[in-house]
């Protein structure tokens, strides 16, 4: 069976990614994943604050997220963009598949020019995790989305590699968003972000961190948006969430996707399900005459139904009236 796949014009030998996490944060780590088979993967992540903090730019640290303020103050900001370079090289040393760098980011700044830097370290594309969480109520939607926007343009301006952009989902027009992304020109699109999770401690009242994977379920609304938005944007998608067996990577196929991002399946069942999500996919295309992905990529997304109407309102209220 033919398994590859065409990602951001990169020619992927199938398409399962390992989405940034700990499992790429190494060479040695990078090299695993693809022994293990991957399509690509997606180095664990450095931040717009390391970048700015080395780059002596950073002057208000009360301005950093949270998570990056703990993971700066715990790992260190001292050579983190050189060391992020390093790992870039050495990974790509190691393997010949797609080696794509993850960029947290919520702002303009000096660091958009690192960007260039990636680009000639040998990065096969690049992943901005690039979302701002509409908490501030002085600020209306159209100020972020233009943030995101702006980030985008100047990042397409200094490199001549694919670019694409991870997104939550909190846009007041998020097909309309994805369509403003496809103008400034960005090559792929992952849907969705996963933000980390919070609980409650109802004994010690205190706020604790939620569930680090995610689950199976979580992949339904992710699948309705790539059928929905795969036969509207130019640019490429990458699914992710929910994403645990070789099923959901079929069912994310016929949305349309061009890839899916993995990583809490592999932290949960080691790197084999790899092979096992391949040998999945490969013994159901032969069961469905299929030779190739693309034989039947997109095949159920909305374009391609005779009532697109299902992947709206109409399918919530024939369950509404079908529980009644």
């Amino acid at each position: 069976m033919n398994l590859s796949t065409v990602y951001m014009s990169m020619k992927l030998r199938n398409p399962v990614i390992v989405g940034s996490c700990g499992l790429t944060s190494t060479p040695e780590k990078v090299k695993s994943c693809a022994d293990a088979g991957a399509g690509a993967v997606i180095l664990k992540s450095i931040f717009e604050e390391q970048i700015e903090a080395e780059l002596g730019s950073l002057s208000d640290s009360g301005n950093w997220y949270p998570e990056a303020s703990d993971y700066i103050n715990s790992y260190g900001m001292e050579n983190a963009v050189s060391n992020y370079l390093t790992l870039l090289e050495n990974s790509r040393k190691l393997t010949d598949i797609p080696v794509i760098p993850s960029i947290h980011c919520f702002g303009k700044g000096n660091w958009i020019e690192y960007a260039k830097k990636l680009e000639n370290a040998g990065a096969s594309a690049i992943e901005l995790n690039a979302f701002i969480l509409p908490s501030d109520p002085r600020k209306k939607g159209r100020e972020n989305e233009n943030t995101i926007l702006d980030i985008v343009t100047d990042i397409k301006s200094q490199t001549s590699i694919p670019v694409s952009v991870k997104i939550g989902r909190y846009f007041s027009s998020l097909s309309c968003f994805v369509k403003e992304l496809d103008d400034c020109g960005v090559d792929g699109v992952i849907l969705f972000n996963r933000f980390n999770r919070i609980d409650f401690d109802i004994d010690k009242l205190e706020v604790i961190g939620g569930s680090s994977f995610s689950s199976p379920g979580e992949m339904e609304s992710v699948l309705r948006w790539v059928s929905m938005l795969s036969p509207v944007t130019a640019c490429d998608i990458a699914a992710t969430t929910g994403i645990h067996d070789g099923e959901a990577v079929i069912k994310f196929l016929l949305a349309g996707a061009n890839a899916v991002q993995i990583s809490s399946t592999l932290y949960k069942n080691g790197l084999g399900e790899i092979a096992k999500i391949h040998g999945f996919i490969a013994d159901w295309m032969r069961k469905h005459n299929y030779n190739s992905i693309e034989e039947f990529q997109g095949k159920l997304s909305q374009n391609k139904t005779n009532n697109p109407a299902e992947y709206q309102r109409v399918q919530f209220m024939k369950t509404s009236v079908g529980a009644v």
